[in-house]
Parts: C-alpha cells; structure tokens; sequence
C-alpha cells in the first residue's frame, strides 16, 4: 500500500460524499441497502438490466427506498440499463431504449436520484478502426437522436450523468456539454483504458457529479478491475487521492463484493479521517463521525 500521507499528520476530512454499490452481499437491493445504509451517504442502485421487466425492483421495493433514505438519512444514485442503447444505428432500437429508460427513470423519481448514470456505448467496430471519421460522424449522429429521444420529454439532462468509458472522452464531450448533460467519471475505466485521469477530472469538473472508484491490476495483457482500492498502482493512486481533495460531488466505491469493499474502505481511511475502516465495525460510522 503507497505510502500517501505522513503518519505524522492529521488526516483531513473528506470533502465528497461517499457511496458503495447496491451489490455488496449476494442479495437484493432492499436488503443490501439496509446492511449498508449507516455507514454510507449514498448507495448506488444497480439497474444495470431492463429484461426481463421483474429483474427491475417493484413499486414496493421503491417505497421501501425512500422509507430507509428517511431512516438512514441516506440518497441514491442509478447506474441506468447497460442492456440497451442509444447510440445504434437502428432509429427503432433507439427509440425503444429511449423509451425503456425513460420507465427506468419513472420508476426511481420517488427516491429523488441525485443522478442517473448512463453508458453511450461505442460500436466493436469502430472501437477497431477508431480514426475513421465518418464512423464517429455516424456514430456522434445516432447519438445526438438517441439522446434527443431521451430528453424529448422534458427530463432536466443535468441529472444524467455521461460515463466516462473505454474510448476517449473528448470524442463525445461536445454532445455532452450541448445537451447540458454531466459526467460520471469512471476513475478505474480511465487507468485501464489508458486516458489522462486528472486531464479529463480538470476539463470536466464542473460538471461531474459522480466518480466511480474501484481498483485495477494489471497483468501482462489481461486486465481486472473492480476490485478493491489498495491494488492500484502507487502512481494511479497518487492521482486518484489528489482528485479526492478536490472533489465535493459523490464518491462511489463501485467494487461488488465484502472483501473489495473492507479492503478500499480501509485504504481511503489512511487519507481520510471520517471513513469507517470496515462496514463490520458497528463503532465506526463513516458518515456519523
């Protein structure tokens, strides 16, 4: 583990709300947000799949939502479907994935998401011929309608937050700041995939809401990532702490299971002093101290 601030000094409070994932126990999402609500301030809700329909929480589900954001003094975050897209070159496929998160997006208004995250995936085939300008041209213009279908409704687009994915970012910024959309800044895809972590934190910031944080590892040609914090890299981890200092939007600790999460709360609580070290310590609320 690097070494980030002397033993000697007084760790500083953290300026973001931090947030984990609704998917740390192997359970829904009721039962994990009860588990983890005390020592959070945020929980991001995993909608990841929008089929089958049931696979989606109930009405009820959300109801109970927003009774333990009451008791918690907790709010929510939703990563929007990744089964879907708005960027297809199908003008029907898009409308309908316009339309599936729009009921996506209906279906959490009660719980008053602070945002909702959503992929504007690329193509394989243009992530392997990536300078080829009429594809990005295509692809830029299936998107700007897709986006144009989602928001046709009135949604506020500054409560969607773009993900920062696998290709570059800039190459869908314009549309992002057209819109008036905002930013979810994957820290674990940006040092995966290669990008200038602090570059893109610097130009965006204004509008980044969230900033997913998860650990990756590299080794050799194979690549794992959502993992636990304490296996990036001292390099990575510098920049990554510097961006924290700066940063009062929402933190989410994007790993899926126990031990990723002990292992990165614990980390993040060599930096900052009112972080619980591990969800199991009763004694310890992150978010109470």
């Amino acid at each position: 583990m690097p070494d980030l601030i002397s033993k000697d000094s007084i760790l500083p409070a953290r300026p973001f709300k931090l947030g984990t994932t609704s998917f740390i126990f192997p359970d829904h999402i009721v039962p994990n947000v009860i588990k983890l609500g005390e020592f959070f301030d945020e929980i991001e809700i995993l909608a990841f799949e929008s089929q089958p329909a049931e696979v989606l929480p109930s009405k009820e589900d959300v109801k109970k939502l927003l009774y333990l954001s009451r008791e918690l003094g907790l709010t929510y975050n939703i990563h929007l479907p990744i089964d879907l897209s708005l960027t297809l070159d199908s003008k029907g496929k898009r409308q309908r994935a316009a339309d599936t998160l729009l009921r996506v997006l209906d279906l959490f208004a009660p719980v008053k998401p602070s945002t909702h995250t959503l992929h504007l995936d690329m193509p394989p085939d243009m992530k392997n011929d990536i300078k080829n300008q009429k594809k990005l041209e295509n692809w830029k213009d299936n998107t700007c309608q897709g986006l144009n279908a989602l928001l046709s409704k009135g949604l506020d687009p500054g409560m969607i937050s773009v993900e920062t994915l696998d290709y570059p970012f800039f190459m869908i910024e314009t549309l992002v700041e057209e819109f008036g959309l905002s930013v979810c800044i994957d820290a674990g895809h940006q040092i995966k995939y290669g990008h200038n972590i602090l570059k893109t934190f610097e130009k965006h910031k204004p509008r980044t809401s969230i900033i997913h944080l998860h650990g990756v590892v590299f080794y050799g040609p194979k690549i794992l990532d959502h993992t636990s914090l304490d296996k990036l890299a001292e390099s990575h981890m510098g920049k990554v702490v510097k961006i924290l200092k700066n940063f009062t939007g929402v933190v989410s600790l994007e790993v899926f299971n126990k031990e990723n999460l002990n292992r990165s709360l614990n980390f993040l609580s060599q930096v900052f002093k009112d972080i619980a070290p591990n969800i199991n310590d009763n004694r310890t609320k992150g978010k109470h101290q």
